[in-house]
């Protein structure tokens, strides 16, 4: 079993920025890849950002791609999402997801199997 917390969401202005933090239990953290997914109103869960077990490997979903970067600290079981430049369009719920199955990173929600319970981000123009 995994369980994951997430924290840093908020209201921020169009090109500010916020860091999100996953903090992980349970299982051996350094071991499985982690992702964030976000899900805006009435629209489907969307893939954000992924990183393996080592944190040597990421990918990005193309809309983030150079305003959001994803790491780890595996000392600390925990994993962060630093978003940049935020724009109205990223304002979603966002979760951190647990690939205990896979080391690699990967963006198919189907490959998560723990996911955290979400935080809102507001993003106003």
């Amino acid at each position: 079993q995994v369980q994951l917390v997430e924290s840093g969401g908020g209201l921020v202005q169009a090109g500010g920025s916020l860091r999100l933090s996953c903090a992980a239990s349970g299982r051996t953290f350094s071991s499985y890849a982690m992702g964030w997914f976000r899900q805006a109103p009435g629209k489907e869960r969307e893939f954000v950002a992924a990183i393996s077990w080592s944190g040597g490997s990421t990918y990005y979903a193309d809309s983030v791609k150079g305003r959001f970067t994803i790491s780890r600290d595996n000392a600390k079981n925990t994993v962060y999402l630093q978003m940049n430049s935020l724009k109205p369009e990223d304002m979603a719920v966002y979760y951190c997801a647990a690939s205990t199955g896979l080391s690699i990173a990967t963006q198919y929600p189907s490959r998560y199997d723990y996911w955290g319970q979400g935080t809102q981000v507001t993003v106003s123009s």
